[in-house]
């Protein structure tokens, strides 16, 4: 869809500027008009990692004036295979000052604002409400919905992205003109129905690719040359090497959004079911180790799938991936004259699985929180995490 240029030019250019945009300055639908207004907008980027490197990089090279930076991570080794913003150095730095510096070095003639800060409903409105436009570079479901409502509530357009092992996504979202990510997915999936990036990988490169159609899309939006994907989704698939596109409509029965929620309780983290069986049947990893140097005869099992599995396990642990629990095909091998524990890698997937073997009637299973991740960090820091 056709729209009109988001912000107005800004006076002029200096002479720094005219050399280093002489690029987009000889294409004609974008020029000296164009450049002017990429020079008066003000970008927010949510988060700075696979999606936000790429966005906030090309977003500072393309010249946008003022560049905002919301993120509260710390910058982590497993990060880098991705996140190109950062490097070694940065390992421990704030992700936020780290994105800051990078971008300055690209383009040190903008001006970047870091809100090295989570966001929420507390103040989500009041960062949004300074820029023209958002674009959204989250991993989360929780936080995705509340991005979107908040540019619904502020009127604001967004670019959204989402990647997973060898496919993304991309759709311009704007409620005042077309969808809103509630017309796409008016409901989160199922707890633990879609693995984190962090549970199922994602092939590094595969940012690079969404991360620079999120910006294309940008500047058409803060320009208004050529249609945007308001009301079409894009989908990349790296393994076949293919684009597809697919309609999006506005719903007009979907319920207005009138306020802020809580989004955690609408996505939720983990199934009521898991909550109900993980009270009181959790516990820590340290707990686990004395109770495999105890003489109780356990059942230790790592629900995760065969190439984490590979990665790192805890010393006597059977592999039994969590979708043939869930399908039932391994309760009937499961003892019992043994204590049986469940682990993953961070406990939200042993907590599922906890649940489907307590209704199996193994009511004296329990899953380790924090899972092997916790056992690294506070049993055998010999071992690799990822």
């Amino acid at each position: 869809m056709s729209l009109p240029p988001l912000v107005e030019p800004a006076e002029s250019l200096s002479i720094d500027e005219v050399r280093r945009y002489s690029r987009h300055l000889i294409i004609p639908d974008v020029a000296m008009d164009g450049q002017k207004r990429l020079k008066n907008a003000k970008v927010l980027c949510v988060g700075a990692g696979g999606l936000g490197s790429p966005a906030l990089m090309y977003l500072a090279a393309a010249g946008v004036g003022t560049l905002g930076i919301v993120e509260f991570d710390v910058v982590d080794e497993s990060n880098l295979q991705r996140q190109i913003i950062h490097g070694q150095s940065d390992i421990g730095r704030s992700k936020a000052e780290s994105a800051r510096d990078s971008v300055l070095e690209i383009n040190p003639l903008i001006e970047v604002v870091v809100h090295d800060t989570r966001l929420d409903n507390d103040n989500v409105l009041e960062i949004f409400g300074q820029y023209d436009l958002i674009v959204d570079g989250t991993d989360n479901f929780a936080t995705r919905y509340m991005v979107n409502d908040a540019c619904v509530l502020l009127g604001k357009p967004y670019v959204w992205g989402s990647i997973y092992r060898f496919d993304g996504q991309v759709s311009v979202f704007w409620d005042e003109h077309g969808p809103n990510y509630r017309d796409l997915y008016p409901d989160p999936p199922p707890p633990g129905m879609v693995p984190s990036c962090a549970e199922g990988g994602v092939l590094g490169v595969l940012c690079a690719a969404i991360g620079s159609v999120m910006v294309a899309e940008a500047i058409k939006l803060l320009t208004g040359i050529g249609d945007t994907l308001l009301g079409r989704l894009l989908v990349f698939d790296a393994l076949e090497m293919t684009w597809r596109e697919l309609k999006i409509r506005k719903d007009p029965a979907a319920p207005k959004i009138t306020e802020l929620i809580d989004y955690d309780a609408f996505c939720g983290v983990v199934s009521e079911e898991a909550q109900e069986a993980a009270a009181g049947s959790t516990i820590t990893a340290s707990e686990l180790k004395e109770l495999l140097d105890s003489d109780k005869p356990v059942y230790l099992v790592d629900v995760r799938e065969p190439a984490e599995w590979e990665i790192v396990k805890i010393p006597g642990a059977t592999l039994v991936p969590k979708d043939e629990i869930l399908r039932g095909d391994a309760l009937a091998s499961m003892p019992n004259d043994k204590q049986i524990v469940m682990y993953c890698k961070t406990g939200v997937r042993s907590a599922e699985t906890l649940a489907a073997v307590k209704s199996a009637g193994f009511k004296d299973a329990v899953h380790v929180q924090g899972g092997v991740t916790a056992w690294v960090n506070q049993v055998d820091t010999s071992l690799p995490v990822y």
